[in-house]
């Protein structure tokens, strides 16, 4: 077994494989961008080397940085992750060049099932059902647009050398096929340096099913059975289960034995997952990721193995801990997985400091790669943690996992637990009814969080009253004391634009609070505030003149209004066009005085491995650009300014 292993990756991946590491006796290499210098993979590590900038393609997709970090700190072995240079067939085989074990397959492996193209071929001869579509090696607008017309609409772009849903377009129409070829192209490129793609018909109602494999260098094949990942977002899994409800014993050996026939085909060795597109009793390949994947977790929980465990013996030359008639599914798993993104917003990621950062320890299984205090930036994906949960039974499971993701409180950025929530507590859910358009088909699943109740209220207003005076100055009381007067206090706070005046009054060891038709006897508690005798749980934030009350899981933020300061000028937006998060500008689409529709696409801005398209709010004329290619652009800065046709 090897001595050190060195991690080429970031975030909950790189802790993930650290641990597996510690418990196995094996001292572990993280590597770093300079945004990643205190990140939690680092701390955790034993080593840590430097390799770069933030930007990905200049950290942590040099290979060769990586290779040399390996040299100078002797690790005899490289776990890739996932993402990154997980499936680079180049970078597997510089390991092996360098005398470095890649934790994974051949790169020969990577090379057949890397690019989807190739892959769907070799699939099709070796007689897995496969989506009509588009998987040639042309890749002109005339031969692309002549296949999706074959096809018919609507049809699916997506990257030939990628996965996670970037280079992935749904395209409707003929005419919106070149803009979506081209803004596939982009993304593919910018995730996975190469801008190859192919087109496939569009499935409307189909789940999404994949199969967990495993092979080691003894001609030992192995599936452990499926997972689920059909609740999407932008292409990309929210929340995974195993094994798939309604799955039969039949069609789950047949897709099974399917997957590990894909892999002695290419000579596969390690963890790989083999992806189906299932409707009713049939499946289709889709394409297999040569990798370990986010969801393994559900995987390692219905089966009892640690799967990073087993491609670190199977990379060291050892055989398979279990063989095929040994694995068993037992119970059932649900993972979910926690973004700093606005559901709201078009699923928008968000960066900030995690001022709070509260994470369920019972009943649940996290993985996570940041702790409270550290910043999401713009660089990398916007994961917070993934919840994991495992039960005897289905419903036991979902009970569990609806339990954690209500304990969870974040602070300082916006988040999708209320997504996660909702789809947790939906009835079509709890039913196994969902395909991969789930999220799109309940648009309330992310509505607007609802006014608070008089709890969140009440809590919010004694952390204002309760706050310490730093000193025993009688000046500094913060007791509502007048002379000659009752004692009285006026909190006012700001909601969702909403303001209230509450009223507070000292009463025992709390206060008489009222505002509106409101009026209750409160007091603060460790753990939340106890109104008119009724003790309500609660997690209260307050910093920088904001206070965010945490309640059924659900943030209320309140702004606290300073009643003596003068009123903030206000800002009309007007004709602009502004950054709606911090990003890199990847095209800008207009010119100054060109005239423009509503809802023409004038600015294409990168953030967090993903394309944003800033289109005009109204039909105007472009009066100016302030923005070029290749811009970092802050959050709100202005990107172009219309006027109206006439001027």
């Amino acid at each position: 077994m090897f001595r050190k292993i060195l991690i080429a990756n970031r975030g909950e991946i790189a802790c993930r494989v650290i641990r597996t590491a510690r418990e196995m006796g094996i001292a572990t290499v993280a590597v770093h961008s300079d945004a990643d210098a205190d990140a939690m993979h680092v701390a955790m590590a034993d080593e840590a080397v430097r390799i770069g900038p933030p930007p990905a393609r200049d950290s942590y997709l040099r290979g060769d940085l990586i290779l040399e970090a390996a040299r100078r700190t002797g690790a005899e072995a490289l776990h890739p992750g996932y993402g990154f240079l997980s499936e680079n067939a180049d970078f597997a085989e510089a390991c092996t060049t360098e005398g470095v074990v890649f934790i994974g397959p051949p790169a020969a492996s990577i090379r057949a099932m890397g690019g989807k193209s190739q892959a769907k071929a070799l699939m099709h001869t070796a007689g897995v059902p496969l989506v009509p579509g588009y998987h040639g090696t042309a890749q002109d607008l005339a031969t692309l647009t002549a296949a999706a017309d074959d096809i018919g609409y609507p049809v699916l772009i997506k990257a030939s050398a990628g996965g996670g849903g970037k280079g992935m377009r749904v395209v409707e129409t003929a005419q919106a096929l070149i803009a979506a070829i081209e803004g596939a192209r982009r993304e593919a490129l910018s995730s996975f340096g190469d801008d190859r793609l192919l087109i496939e018909r569009y499935l409307t109602r189909p789940r999404h099913v994949e199969i967990q494999i495993f092979a080691d260098t003894h001609d030992n094949f192995v599936y452990l059975f499926e997972r689920d990942c059909s609740v999407q977002r932008r292409h990309q899994k929210v929340i995974e289960e195993a094994p798939a409800p309604g799955m039969t014993a039949q069609m789950r050996r047949a897709m099974g034995e399917a997957a590990v026939a894909a892999a002695r085909a290419v000579g596969y060795v390690g963890a790989g997952t083999v992806e189906f597109i299932v409707e009713g009793d049939s499946f289709a390949f889709m394409e297999m990721n040569t990798r370990l994947q986010v969801e393994h977790p559900v995987t390692e929980a219905i089966t009892g193995q640690d799967l990073v465990r087993w491609q670190l013996l199977v990379a060291a030359g050892e055989r398979l801990p279990l063989l095929q008639n040994d694995l068993s599914i037992t119970g059932h798993s649900f993972e979910a997985r926690l973004y700093a993104e606005d559901p709201t917003r078009d699923f928008l990621p968000s960066v900030g400091l995690l001022s709070r950062l509260d994470l369920p320890t019972q009943g649940v299984r996290i993985d996570a790669g940041v702790r409270q205090g550290d910043r999401i930036g713009v660089d990398y994906d916007p994961m917070i943690a993934k919840l994991i949960t495992h039960g005897p039974d289905r419903e036991t499971a979902l009970r569990r996992l609806s339990h954690a993701l209500f304990a969870c409180v974040v602070v300082g950025v916006q988040t999708n637990l209320a997504l996660l929530r909702g789809i947790a507590a939906h009835p079509d859910f709890a039913g196994a009814n969902f395909d991969t358009g789930f999220i799109a088909r309940n648009p309330d699943l992310v509505a607007p969080t609802g006014a608070p109740d008089a709890a969140t209220i009440a809590a919010a207003a004694l952390s204002v009253l309760t706050v310490a005076a730093p000193d025993p100055d009688p000046w500094a009381a913060t007791d509502g004391w007048r002379m000659n007067l009752a004692p009285s206090r006026l909190v006012s706070l700001s909601a969702q634009g909403t303001r209230i005046d509450i009223s507070a009054r000292p009463h025992g060891a709390g206060w008489a609070l009222s505002w509106g038709e409101v009026a209750a006897i409160a007091r603060q508690t460790p753990d939340g505030v106890v109104l008119d005798d009724i003790r309500l749980r609660a997690s209260v934030y307050q910093g920088e003149g904001r206070i965010v009350v945490t309640r059924h899981g659900i943030n209320h933020t309140f702004d606290i209004i300073d009643r003596l300061a003068p009123p903030a000028a206000s800002l009309q937006a007007g004709g602009r066009v502004t950054a709606p998060i911090p990003g890199r500008v990847a095209g800008v689409l207009v010119a100054v005085g060109e005239i423009v529709r509503r809802g023409q696409v004038l600015v294409v801005l990168e953030a967090m491995k993903m394309e944003l398209s800033l289109t005009a709010p109204a039909d105007g004329v472009v009066s100016a650009l302030r923005c070029a290619v290749g811009d970092m652009v802050a959050e709100g800065r202005e990107l172009v300014e219309l006027g109206t046709p006439e001027a």
